[in-house]
């Protein structure tokens, strides 16, 4: 990898890459550690509730994710016992009560441009979700790539009953693609919760943990991912992204090229070399 980043003009570099393990986060819990960055919405008093300020810095912070060279995959967690209860009731909803149009249209552009950062960034981002995961909570576990839930987590889009649509931040285009149509209906239309053995069940967890071992778990998880080809994996997010508006000839053919692109990689040589040497790859990431 630093071979790569040394052949590559400083000025270019300067300018389309960075690291983020120095990162000072102001609104949530931010490390990095081996190339796994985690997140950790913590205010556990109030069940991780997120705000104006934390919306806009977790969305600056996923854009800047597409530049970093130090971050492979990343961790979503709360902290204590819950995920996130979604807007704060006191700092985001009562001051929304009071907006006019166009800062209303203001503020749900900024919440629907967190998820467009979480997608576009290359990272497979791994959701830690145990207790309360609602609203925008729900959301942001919906636009991770991968999902670890407890039995006792309870995942509700719970915008009908607040009186508002369930299509928000992008809920509509989203979720009937990880459980189907009439499932996502059943959970926007209702706002009802979903218990974790039943969003196993359903496809929208990928596997539950016990609450005492979820964090080792999603981050155990993310070590392995990060271990392998970083850059192949970016594209595999990419392609997984961009394939939802695609026809299959279209994707077929979008995929040759990826794939292409792949096998000029050095990490792709490694993989053969290691196969032949009957060793396991050392991937590292370019």
């Amino acid at each position: 990898m630093t071979d790569s980043v040394e052949r590559v003009d400083p000025s270019l570099a300067a300018g389309n890459r960075l690291t983020l393990a120095g990162y000072a986060a102001q609104h949530f819990g931010w490390q990095v550690n081996e190339g796994v960055a985690t997140v950790t919405l913590n205010r556990p008093e109030r069940k991780n509730p997120l705000t104006f300020d934390s919306y806009a810095e977790l969305r600056d912070l996923f854009a800047k994710l597409r530049l970093a060279t130090d971050v492979h995959v990343v961790v979503l967690q709360g902290a204590g016992e819950n995920f996130c209860s979604g807007g704060d009731v006191h700092e985001i909803i009562g001051p929304l009560i009071r907006l006019k149009a166009p800062e209303l249209l203001m503020f749900t552009r900024m919440t629907g441009e967190l998820v467009k950062t979480m997608r576009s960034c290359p990272q497979p981002i791994i959701a830690a979700i145990d207790g309360v995961c609602a609203g925008a909570g729900a959301i942001m576990a919906m636009a991770s790539d991968l999902r670890v839930g407890t039995a006792r987590s309870k995942t509700a889009f719970l915008f009908n009953r607040v009186g508002l649509a369930g299509c928000d931040m992008g809920a509509c285009a989203m979720l009937p693609r990880i459980i189907g149509q009439g499932r996502a209906s059943d959970l926007l239309y209702t706002g009802r919760s979903l218990p974790g053995d039943e969003a196993l069940a359903w496809g929208f967890f990928n596997r539950l943990a016990v609450p005492e071992s979820l964090s080792d778990e999603a981050h155990a998880w993310a070590a392995q991912i990060a271990a392998g080809p970083t850059f192949a994996n970016g594209i595999t997010k990419t392609m997984l992204h961009q394939e939802w508006a695609m026809t299959i000839e279209q994707a077929i053919e979008a995929e040759a090229q990826a794939q292409a692109l792949c096998m000029l990689t050095e990490d792709f040589g490694r993989a053969y070399r290691a196969f032949v040497a009957k060793q396991k790859p050392v991937f590292e990431g370019n």
